[in-house]
């Protein structure tokens, strides 16, 4: 049994942007390219054959040659009264050749179109464009350059008053982010597009907003990480809301049916029956056969839950004729395989087989379909790629032949340009070895800096295993070795590198806190807070950088206290390094000298000694300001009450 998000984009592209759901509240006239002089009205009648033609370019390739037709109308237009080609008709260029799959002249002509609108102050033009390269960038697999231009075509629409362009854009945001795997974004873009849709008084956002953000949350099963059966029902319900008052078909089937997926989740047979028969009433009139056949199919599927057998070969019947209009491979072979699986629950091997060969055969089908896509969209991007590297090459090309031109003019001067080139470029490569060799040997240091602290941890907790050894405490001797053999495995692979993630850092942090926890019998409790913006598999830091100052907050600052200690860790972004504080409620620095003092004992810190050279070589090698701040804390009597140290910790690429 399966859910279906219908294919609505297409539907959405073609009602609320290709059709012209744009309102400019500002001055968007065009001002004048052109060659020569000529009248408003030949303008006017080209931007119009452009404005028609990209209504049908919303329908390719059905409609590819009617928009060549309007595209050959124009240029003859343009040609003939020696007008300079308009941003609209450089856009419907665009679309028309990303149609036929010819990327890079799609590109070059979105971007005149860009070029020509912005000079021109034709603001809705640009808008249109930006949102075209959004579908361009995400196509080619430029998500990044995808992302901004959506985001350039929400401040455009913002302030220049423009309507349609900021739902349609928190749209293709979402797309980018639901390809790239980014759920949380996808979430976040639909939401936004909700709420440009209320402020616009545009029901179709809203209600293909809702419909999409309800689907995400119903989960492919019960057991989903991404399933909210509540917040999927209710947002499923508020779409369904809006398209029963503006009578969209498609997306009141699919919102019905979806609802009595989330149903079916939750073994709420007799709801989840009810909502699938109210989507075929309006899928099967409509002819929207794949919506009708995944309804059908699944309906199939709780009789079969039910025991109902012979109700479930029917309904599935009826889906895999209505899959066989639409050419579904997808819903045909689950139906199949959810049929095998019925008959060999009924012990009918034989019809069991036959529907599993089925199953098969358009399983098969389905994946070398989705591989031809896939294959197709990685075509799509290597010759998008190719075809930047050769613009690249040809700019380099172009500007080193100026250069030769210009070095012609004189051969006296073009030796002195040579001369001094190549005494620069003696100097700049002098400078870049020696900076080279201060890196590696910065790099060397630092690594012999790792070495060093490395013993000196080993050394502390073999004195704590030890200890319960001599206690004949053999429980506490083998938990304390297994925590120990894990926090070695962690420091060993660590060690090899010169940053490494921060979840790695935490971890080995953590097992350290476990272990002195153990060695001094629960005497301290502590707490690892992190903030949400941090990324600990992004973000990499220097090794065992942290655990030198939280060894001292229990050596120093805890253990000399009769009470129970605890030590907290927190982490905050700040611009450029995280900072992370030690806190402790321990004696306090002044308390913990005098009893050093007491002890005769000029021991400093090796491993806070070590860290504080390693954060130096960092400042060295990256031009940091980075440094390690110590606060004594004190109570309202400025009695001590424990210590913070805030580490600047550089993030490392």
């Amino acid at each position: 049994m399966k859910a279906k998000i219908q294919t609505i984009l297409s539907i959405y592209v073609i009602t609320t942007f290709l059709a012209g759901h744009i309102s400019v509240h500002a001055n968007s006239g065009v001002k004048g390219i052109g060659r020569s002089s000529y009248s408003a009205e030949d303008t006017t009648t080209i931007n119009n054959l452009a404005r028609t033609g990209l209504k049908y370019s919303g329908k390719l390739p059905d409609g590819i040659e009617k928009v060549k037709a309007y595209i050959d109308s124009a240029e003859l237009l343009c040609e003939k009264n020696k007008i300079d080609f308009p941003p609209l008709l450089h856009l419907l260029k665009a679309e028309y050749n990303y149609g036929l799959g010819d990327f890079s002249m799609s590109e070059e002509e979105a971007k005149l179109a860009i070029e020509k609108s912005e000079s021109s102050g034709e603001y809705k033009t640009l808008a249109r464009t930006l949102l075209f390269l959004g579908r361009y960038y995400l196509r080619t697999g430029s998500f990044k350059e995808s992302i901004d231009s959506y985001e350039k075509g929400i401040a455009l629409s913002k302030k220049n008053g423009m309507k349609g362009i900021i739902p349609n854009s928190y749209f293709g945001q979402a797309n980018v982010y639901n390809t790239i795997g980014d759920l949380n974004g996808y979430r976040q873009n639909l939401q936004l597009m909700i709420d440009a849709g209320f402020a616009e008084n545009d029901s179709l956002s809203a209600e293909i907003g809702y419909y999409r953000l309800g689907t995400s949350f119903c989960g492919d099963s019960a057991a989903s990480e991404r399933r909210n059966y509540k917040h999927a029902d209710s947002l499923l319900r508020r779409g369904l809301d809006i398209s029963l008052k503006t009578m969209d078909t498609s997306i009141i089937a699919s919102s019905l049916a979806n609802i009595g997926w989330n149903y079916y989740l939750e073994k709420m047979y007799d709801s989840a029956l009810d909502y699938y028969n109210k989507s075929l009433k309006y899928s099967i009139p409509a002819k929207i056969y794949s919506a009708s056949a995944n309804s059908l199919g699944n309906i199939g599927t709780i009789y079969r839950d039910l025991k109902k057998h012979e109700e479930a070969i029917k309904y599935y019947q009826k889906a895999i004729d209505q899959a066989k209009i639409a050419h579904d491979w997808y819903d045909m072979q689950w139906i199949y395989l959810d049929m095998s699986n019925m008959y060999i629950q009924s012990g009918d091997t034989s019809n069991a087989y036959i529907n599993f060969v089925l199953y098969k055969k358009f399983s098969d089908a389905w994946t070398k379909s989705e591989n031809i896509k896939g294959l197709a969209d990685a075509r799509i991007r290597y010759e998008a790629d190719s075809h930047n590297k050769e613009v690249a090459l040809l700019s380099l090309r172009l500007k080193n032949n100026r250069l030769l031109n210009i070095g012609f003019t004189g051969i006296i001067l073009l030796t002195i340009i040579i001369g001094v080139l190549i005494f620069r470029s003696s100097k700049i490569e002098g400078r870049r070895r020696l900076s080279e060799m201060n890196h590696k040997i910065s790099e060397l240091t630092q690594a012999n800096l790792r070495q060093q602290m490395n013993p000196h941890f080993i050394f502390n907790t073999l004195n704590s295993i030890q200890y319960y050894m001599y206690q004949h405490d053999k429980l506490a001797t083998n938990t304390y070795l297994t925590k120990f053999s894990s926090l070695m495995r962690k420091v060993l692979d660590n060690s090899n590198h010169t940053s490494i993630p921060l979840r790695d850092e935490l971890d080995a942090l953590t097992l350290y806190l476990d272990l002195e926890r153990l060695r001094f019998n629960d005497k301290f409790t502590y707490e690892i807070n992190i903030d949400e913006e941090i990324d600990p598999l992004l973000f990499k830091v220097p090794t065992m950088l942290i655990q030198p100052y939280v060894e001292n907050s229990i050596s120093h600052g805890l253990m000399p206290r009769e009470e129970q200690g605890t030590v907290k860790v927190g982490m905050k972004l700040a611009k450029d390094h995280i900072v992370c504080t030690i806190e402790d409620n321990g004696i306090g620095r002044e308390a913990a000298q005098e009893k050093r003092k007491a002890r005769n004992s000029n021991h400093n810190s090796l491993g806070t000694q070590i860290t504080a050279s390693r954060l130096d070589l960092v400042n060295s090698l990256y031009g940091t300001t980075l440094h390690t701040v110590y606060t004594d804390l004190k109570n309202s009597a400025g009695e001590p009450v424990g210590t913070r140290v805030e580490i600047h910790i550089p993030i490392m690429a």
